[in-house]
């Protein structure tokens, strides 16, 4: 039986981007290198999303502007999702639109009811330069969907309205990581 090295293993741990860092509302760019670098950090994104007890991370979220995102995320079937994706584009957002919690690793302790589809299609890259094609549905499907945002420069907060956003960037101001 061949054993898989655990994602982030070899990994270090990088301190997260928090709201206010310019570098979060900046849509991210193209990786056109796909080597030992790109592999490196996709390494440190899982050691990074794993110490911070996240199920998704972005690489604008450890200030890398690139569009990257890595996960290990359950869906509503309680079946875990592991990997990464390079340059992905969200080419499906569809079936029921559900309100549900949402929060963010650079807004750490925060979340309101975000509303999402329960079904999303990302296709890409993996680090090495192979086509990947990722199909979620429930809790994965909006991890999906917040990754994808993360990467054009989008936060959670952005999808909602009202009062429920109010509060939300009312309790970010007073957060003791605020800037």
């Amino acid at each position: 039986m061949r054993h898989r090295s655990i994602p982030g293993a070899r990994g270090r741990v990088r301190p997260i981007t928090l709201l206010g860092d310019g570098v979060l509302r900046t849509p991210c760019a193209e990786v056109t290198g796909f080597g030992p670098e790109l592999a490196g950090l996709v390494e440190d994104m899982f050691a990074t999303m794993y110490a911070a007890r996240g199920v998704g991370l972005a690489a604008n979220q450890v200030g890398q502007p690139l569009r990257v995102f890595v996960y290990d995320c359950p869906d509503d079937e309680d079946l875990r999702h592991r990997g990464h994706v390079v340059n992905p584009r969200l080419v499906a957002a569809d079936g029921l639109v559900l309100r549900g919690p949402e929060g963010c690793l650079s807004l750490p302790g925060l979340e309101a009811g975000t509303e999402r589809y329960d079904r999303a299609v990302v296709e890409g890259f993996t680090a090495h330069g192979e086509p990947v094609r990722v199909e979620g549905t429930g809790w994965f499907a909006r991890c999906l969907q917040h990754e994808c945002d993360h990467l054009e420069g989008g936060l959670y907060v952005d999808r909602l309205g009202g009062l429920r956003r109010r509060r939300v960037m009312r309790r970010a101001s007073r957060a003791p990581w605020s800037r």
